[in-house]
């Protein structure tokens, strides 16, 4: 029976943009499900505990804590499980997988920190013009042990740099991507795989509509303004007074968010699959939401503007010429999830 030979890695001739690549034959469809059940289960099991209280209550925070950490505990047995039934050939240890190794952990901890933080230059020289006693004294102030204290008692702090970056590159990167590579090819998986974390983050909105005042309506009929200039946006309020202004903004920052956090997951996909660690994705994670979205219009309004917008074009230049030698594979020893493929390509190389 074909059920009983275990599944090889097939070149399948594919063209897309004149390029070849070699794909799962048979059983794709079970690492599309198994991604759907990862997002699935993480975005789900923050819905479990019945209550009223918004999100950033401690109470609702500690609850999300014990799901997102079940979900982070069950996604390696999802992969596991989907290694054994697709018989994967060759089979890497599934920790190494996961990118929890030893092997270079070190230069995959620091490198993708300094390449994020070159990215955030210009917003990291803006924070340090704006700060009233200098960025030495900041920086000073926050590794002083109070502040350390009063982050670790925080649980919104721990949630947003700790949990967070943590359970959500587990899941989302290290356990999505193994299961998409030798399927679509590395590159592809790396835009892939951060659709399903941009569109888990969809789960706001259901918030929006339980603590709000929005009807599912209003929320679906203003997706229009995102095609449409502001007179236009305008209209469509005028046109639809039943729709309230807030769920037009609310719907707009849903779709921003999903766009950002699909790119984002993009960039931290790529690191994980060029490190084959886990420990760079989630302090790149981490630093991203300290940072933030750049302030970009209050940069356009600054008083030293010409010289905050050549840090940001030099940050966004020294980015894309340190992208590749910062994450050289050769620095971090052969990355696991590229064994998995036959040949490897541009983003295993």
């Amino acid at each position: 029976m074909l059920d009983d030979v275990p599944l090889q890695i097939q070149p399948v001739l594919s063209v897309t943009d004149n390029v070849v690549f070699e794909a799962f034959e048979g059983k794709c469809y079970l690492s599309i499900l198994s991604c759907l059940l990862l997002a699935c289960l993480y975005v789900g099991s923050l819905y479990i505990w019945r209550g009223s209280l918004p999100r950033d209550h401690p109470s609702t925070i500690k609850k999300r804590f014990i799901s997102v950490l079940f979900a982070s505990a069950v996604s390696p047995l999802i992969v596991w499980a989907w290694m054994q039934a697709v018989e994967v050939r060759p089979s890497p240890p599934l920790l190494a997988l996961l990118g929890i190794r030893i092997e270079g952990s070190v230069p995959a901890a620091v490198l993708p920190l300094i390449l994020t933080m070159v990215l955030f230059l210009g917003p990291l020289i803006q924070m340090a013009m704006d700060s009233p006693k200098g960025l030495v004294h900041e920086v000073k102030s926050g590794f002083s042990l109070k502040n350390v204290t009063d982050c670790l008692r925080d649980l919104c702090w721990l949630r947003n740099h700790v949990v967070a970056p943590l359970t959500e590159e587990l899941v989302f990167r290290a356990s999505m991507l193994p299961i998409l590579a030798p399927c679509t090819g590395p590159t592809a998986a790396i835009f892939i795989a951060p659709l399903f974390f941009g569109v888990a983050h969809f789960h706001h909105v259901i918030e929006q509509l339980r603590f709000g005042h929005d009807s599912v309506l209003d929320i679906l009929v203003c997706a229009g303004k995102m095609s449409c200039s502001k007179c236009e946006y305008v209209c469509l309020l005028s046109i639809l007074p039943g729709m309230s202004e807030l769920s037009v903004m609310f719907f707009c920052f849903s779709v921003f968010q999903f766009s950002y956090t699909s790119v984002f997951g993009a960039y931290t996909a790529f690191i994980f699959t060029r490190t084959g660690h886990l420990v760079g994705p989630v302090l790149c994670h981490s630093f991203c939401n300290w940072m933030g979205f750049p302030a970009l219009g209050l940069a356009l309004q600054h008083p030293q503007r010409p010289v905050l917008m050549l840090s940001y074009e030099l940050g966004l230049l020294l980015f894309i010429l340190l992208l590749f030698p910062l994450t050289d594979p050769l620095l971090f020893g052969m990355t696991p999830i590229c064994s998995l493929i036959l040949e490897p390509r541009a983003a295993c190389s």
